[in-house]
């Protein structure tokens, strides 16, 4: 599985995250409010995103979000933890949109987008996702994300971040409110 793909929808883009890419996504990623429900809600911070940029592009797999329409940047994902053995599965994550574009058919198409590509190549897609981070949450749900029983503390900045696991299965895929 390249995790670095292009993969074109109606009204985005995703393509691979490229150091030149840094000034158009810390447009959006410096906005406060962006990562007000988020665990490591200082990601607004230019120190704070840089290093997660610099992550970003060191780990592979990340992928940014051009608007196709404007040819905008508004966001970004991530295939991490990629696992080919027994079926198979990735991570999709470290995802955020801006917030001019919440609530709507971007952020479904991101991850449409990106949950077709990666099921071609395995079974199960995960998702973690802070376990205070109601928005995520619901998001996660209204894409038919299933709450496994995974659970996961790291440690933040700010101290432990305890992360809830979602998964999104190939079956669950082709027949949920993303397949079409």
């Amino acid at each position: 599985m390249d995790r670095q793909p292009t993969l074109v929808g109606n009204l985005i883009e995703m393509r691979p995250l490229a150091e030149a890419d840094w000034d158009g996504l810390f447009a959006v990623a410096g906005d406060k409010e962006l990562w007000a429900l988020h665990p490591v809600h200082t990601r607004w911070q230019e120190p704070v995103f840089r290093a997660m940029f610099a992550e970003a592009l060191a780990e592979g797999g990340a992928l940014v979000a051009v608007e196709r329409a404007t040819g905008r940047i508004i966001g970004s994902s991530q295939y991490r933890g990629y696992r080919p053995e027994n079926g198979g599965s990735v991570e999709v994550g470290w995802s955020f949109i801006a917030r001019s574009h919440w609530g709507g058919e971007y952020n479904r198409e991101m991850k449409r987008l990106m949950l077709a590509y990666a099921l071609r190549f395995v079974e199960r897609a995960r998702f973690r996702v802070g376990e205070n981070n109601l928005r995520s949450r619901r998001a996660m749900e209204k894409i038919g994300g299933r709450l496994t029983d995974a659970v996961e503390v790291v440690q933040g900045p700010e101290g432990p971040i305890t992360h809830v696991t979602y998964e999104i299965t190939r079956e669950g895929f082709a027949t949920g409110p993303l397949s079409s």
